[in-house]
C-alpha cells in the first residue's frame, strides 16, 4: 500500500478481486476490451496530477526484474528489501510515453512506485498483487473513487487485502 501517513488510501483494481479462496488470476475473464494495467494506472495518475503542487517533478521507481522493460543503466536503488528498482525522475506526464521510452512501443507494466516531489501522494503497483495501492489526501482519493472509468475501492493500509493464489 506504500508509505504510511496519508489521510486516505485506496486500491485500483486492475482486475476484480478474487471471489473464492484459491482462485487464480487465470480464472478471471475480463474480456478482450479490458484496459491494460498501464492504461488504468495512467488514468489514475492523470487524476492524481491535479492533487500535487509538483506535477513536473515526480519520481518513478521501476522494478529491474521485468524482462520486457528497457531501463537506463546505472540507476538502481537498492533501498527496498525485496526488489531492486531503477529510480527515474521527471514530469508526471512522462507516463504518457512509458511504452515508447521503456517498452519498445509494446504494452508494459506500470511503474512500481510513482510519487511527486512534494510527497502529496504515492502510487504503488508491485508485480504480485492484482491492484495498485494509493495513499493521498482525502480529496485525491475521492476523485479516484468517483471516476467511473476506474475500479477503485477505499482501503485500510493496515488491513487484509484479497490476493489471488
Amino acid at each position: 500500500m506504500g508509505p504510511g501517513g496519508f489521510a486516505a488510501y485506496a486500491r485500483l483494481r486492475y482486475i476484480p478481486d478474487p471471489v473464492f479462496d484459491g482462485q487464480s488470476e487465470a480464472d478471471v475473464d475480463t474480456g478482450e476490451d479490458h484496459p491494460h494495467d498501464l492504461d488504468q494506472a495512467r488514468r489514475a495518475l492523470r487524476l492524481l496530477a491535479g492533487h500535487t503542487g509538483t506535477p513536473d517533478d515526480c519520481f518513478f521507481a521501476v522494478w529491474d526484474g521485468y524482462s520486457d522493460i528497457r531501463l537506463p543503466p546505472g540507476q538502481l536503488l537498492t533501498g527496498l528489501a525485496y526488489r531492486h528498482v531503477a529510480l527515474l525522475r521527471g514530469p508526471l506526464r512522462a507516463i504518457e510515453e512509458w511504452e515508447a521510452d521503456f517498452g519498445d512501443g509494446f504494452a508494459i507494466a506500470p511503474p512500481a512506485f510513482v510519487w511527486p516531489a512534494d510527497h502529496s501522494w504515492c502510487f504503488t503497483s508491485d508485480v504480485d498483487p492484482h491492484f495498485a495501492g494509493i495513499g493521498a489526501g482525502r480529496a485525491a482519493i475521492a476523485a479516484l473513487l468517483a471516476d467511473p472509468g476506474l475500479d477503485v475501492v477505499a482501503a485500510d493500509p493496515d488491513g487484509e487485502h484479497p490476493f489471488y493464489r
